[in-house]
């Protein structure tokens, strides 16, 4: 019984931190990465499709994404798409081939970024600690089913805590990597 909501505990906090790399993966750090581009949507037959689903995606250079839908008519449904995202870029299309530049981040979107990669990440935690809350409630009911004992209870307490500092900690070691990336450059 303990053992079930430990590990419950700690598939939900694991949910939580691939939530926030997913999270991370579309702030973007002033380099070319296919994955600033899957938040994208694109009206396809009458149903909106991930960009990823209708075009080939790749990096050009270090600045320069290149999208080629597999379709000739999909190419304006494409950049309208890119155009009416809320990355601030502008693609540039010749033939079926669609450039995107993106442009060098400022040092104050830099610092920007880095305040929604906090908030981000802070998201986390506090998902990370009510997902600790519920599981210590769930040992408190128990122990008050009389199910448990005390002792139990304890060590089951602090082994969900154990397993909370665990992913709190690969949460601040995820950030500080994305601040790393964000102030470089």
């Amino acid at each position: 019984m303990l053992n079930e909501i430990q590990k419950d505990a700690k598939e939900r906090m694991q949910k939580s931190f691939e939530n926030l790399e997913t999270n991370f993966a579309k702030i973007r750090t002033g380099r070319a990465h296919p994955s600033i581009l899957d938040s994208i949507m694109v009206e396809y037959y009458g149903s909106d499709v991930p960009l990823s689903q209708v075009a080939n995606i790749n990096v050009e250079d270090a600045r320069t994404l290149t999208v080629q839908p597999w379709e000739q008519p999909m190419v304006a449904k494409v950049e309208k798409a890119i155009m009416t995202s809320d990355l601030g870029v502008n693609p540039a299309t010749t033939g079926n081939l669609i450039r995107i530049p993106l442009p060098p981040l400022t040092e104050e979107r830099r610092r920007d970024l880095t305040k929604v990669a906090r908030a981000e990440a802070e998201q986390a935690r506090v998902a990370i600690r009510n997902v600790r809350r519920d599981a210590n409630n769930d040992v408190k009911n128990l122990l008050k089913d009389k199910e448990i004992t005390e002792d139990d209870a304890r060590r089951a307490e602090d082994q969900i805590q154990k397993i909370t500092d665990d992913v709190v900690k690969q949460v601040d070691d995820l950030l500080a990597d994305k601040e790393t990336s964000l102030m470089d450059l």
